[in-house]
């Protein structure tokens, strides 16, 4: 078991890998608790949760909507949740999302924590304080931020996720490495094959070491003036991508550090050769790096991205495997890049 603690302004976050679900009694203030889940999640692990009232979501993206999250402000008032209660969201990036979001407004605010079910949750949604909603399918452009009292990661809750999910942490975990550090893509490389098959050692290892970047990181720049903007790596483009098709989170970063890499590559910041070893470490998780859509209906949603500044936008490429850079990217020079190479293909 490894605890790792984040430092935010308004308190610390504890992040514990490798504890069981059976043991967040241990961690839970002694307040009211309520509880936030998802129907995948309840139908599974619903005989191990504390003992509280829970709302059940359902499952998915769509869940993330005002409309929705209105539901659960009722249900917390009608069971007379007050602001010393205790929030617990036991579930992936969504009900992470939303019960971070949830608890954050209630009242001005109450405490909260997290059971990550997930890996997409483990090693990035559900650590480092991001809480939001989305708006007519742009993701989490409502939200705050604002840090768990923990969040407890599991890693043998896994098992029950279809390959699909898992997919999709895969994707965030290469991003934690392509930003940091090479010898931890080397380690994902060499490992590939053990994590897809749930190896419990090297998966704790790998969950644990993707938490520590993201934490450096987040104790440094909680609120995004900086360097946290690293982590957005893939996101520009394949939050564009997400909204437009609807495919899974990591399906769509995956294409969005492909992309990043090619433009990368184009300003001559990595070889080809650097950009062929990410391309091929992706697609060993079973993870997409193209995909068949118009590239310009891509640029006209990542337009509309909440970190645009007026006519530009951050975009966080790469100087070399484990060496990000951030640079202000006109969006005209993006659009020509997008145009030059559609028309390449």
């Amino acid at each position: 078991m490894e605890t790792i603690v984040i430092e935010g302004q308004n308190g610390n976050s504890t992040i514990i890998v490798d504890e069981r679900i059976e043991e967040v009694a241990k961690y839970l203030p002694k307040k009211k608790l309520f509880i936030i889940t998802d129907k995948n999640v309840e139908n599974h692990y619903a005989t191990v949760f504390p003992e509280a009232p829970f709302f059940s979501i359902n499952p998915g993206e769509a869940s993330k909507q005002l409309g929705y999250i209105e539901s659960i402000y009722r249900w917390l008032l009608e069971n007379n949740a007050h602001r010393n209660s205790f929030i617990l969201g036991i579930g992936g990036g969504v009900v992470c999302d939303i019960a971070g979001f949830v608890a954050s407004t209630y009242m001005r605010g109450v405490e909260f924590g997290f059971v990550s079910t997930s890996l997409l949750s483990q090693v990035d949604a559900s650590v480092g304080g991001k809480n939001g909603v989305d708006l007519d399918g742009y993701k989490n452009i409502i939200g705050t931020i604002n840090q768990p009292r923990f969040v407890l990661c599991d890693p043998r809750l896994l098992k029950t996720l279809p390959h699909e999910e898992l997919v999709n942490g895969f994707a965030e975990m290469v991003k934690h490495a392509l930003i940091s550090d090479v010898k931890l893509f080397e380690h994902l490389e060499y490992d590939c094959n053990d994590l897809l098959q749930l190896n419990q050692r090297i998966l704790s290892s790998h969950i644990a070491e993707s938490i520590r970047i993201k934490a450096r990181v987040v104790t440094a720049d909680e609120r995004e003036s900086g360097i946290r903007k690293l982590l957005n790596f893939g996101h520009t483009w394949g939050h564009a991508v997400e909204t437009l098709t609807g495919i899974s989170h990591g399906k769509a970063v995956s294409i969005g550090m492909e992309f990043a890499c090619r433009l990368s590559m184009k300003k001559g910041l990595i070889s080809n050769r650097e950009y062929l070893r990410v391309i091929n470490l992706l697609q060993s998780f079973g993870l997409p790096t193209c995909m068949n859509i118009e590239p310009n209906k891509v640029f006209n949603v990542l337009e509309k991205d909440k970190k645009r500044n007026a006519n530009s936008i951050d975009f966080v490429l790469l100087r070399g495997i484990g060496v990000p850079k951030i640079e202000t990217m006109d969006f005209e020079e993006l659009k020509k890049f997008v145009q030059n190479n559609n028309d390449e293909t």
